[in-house]
């Protein structure tokens, strides 16, 4: 029991370095209208802790991710960034993990994918017009303008691209994780 909770632990720290790597490595914008908006896969990992470890264990790292990220890679975004990286990413972690969770099959995964974008977009839009104002000081008219044209695509393609390289990664490092983890260590 206490071999597996370490095991677990472990895998779920090592997520979490390598989701502030895949931040620092990989972000540029997509969308020539925001270049302020960048995209970077670190929820990739985040992901693929919620399908492994299930959603409460997807919120806490997305948790201890937003926070490290916020204190380092993405400093310039302050407080703000945390809370709209914790809020985005938790609610893409808690509707993809619940309905995982129930079913666990491909099929189901990608339905709780789609969900997960969907609501995560969602969320950024709700997100936007509440920090954005305070942090660019920007009126909320101007929030509200880019909300269509900007925002829920940019927010739409970020989390789709993370949800469909999660699809297509998540089976292979479950069975390769699943393999190492059934091998006793040598006495």
């Amino acid at each position: 029991m206490l071999e597996q909770k370490t095991r677990t632990l472990t895998t779920l720290a090592m997520l979490a370095a390598l989701s502030v790597l895949l931040v620092a490595a990989i972000h540029f914008p997509i969308l020539p209208a925001a270049t302020f908006l960048e995209y970077d896969p670190a929820d990739i990992p985040i992901f693929i802790a919620t399908f492994l470890f299930g959603p409460w264990a997807g919120l806490s790292l997305t948790a201890v991710v937003s926070v490290l990220q916020g204190i380092t890679v993405s400093a310039a975004s302050g407080w703000i960034g945390i809370v709209m990286h914790f809020l985005a990413t938790g609610s893409f972690v808690l509707v993809t993990g619940f309905l995982y969770r129930k079913k666990k099959t491909r099929g189901r995964a990608a339905v709780g994918l789609s969900l997960g974008v969907v609501t995560m977009s969602l969320v950024m839009c709700g997100c936007n017009l509440v920090f954005t104002p305070l942090f660019m000081g920007q009126p909320v008219e101007a929030v509200l303008a880019m909300l269509v044209p900007v925002i829920l695509p940019f927010n739409l393609i970020k989390a789709g691209v993370n949800g469909l390289i999660t699809w297509v990664v998540y089976k292979p490092i479950s069975k390769a994780l699943h393999k190492s983890l059934d091998k006793k260590p040598a006495a």
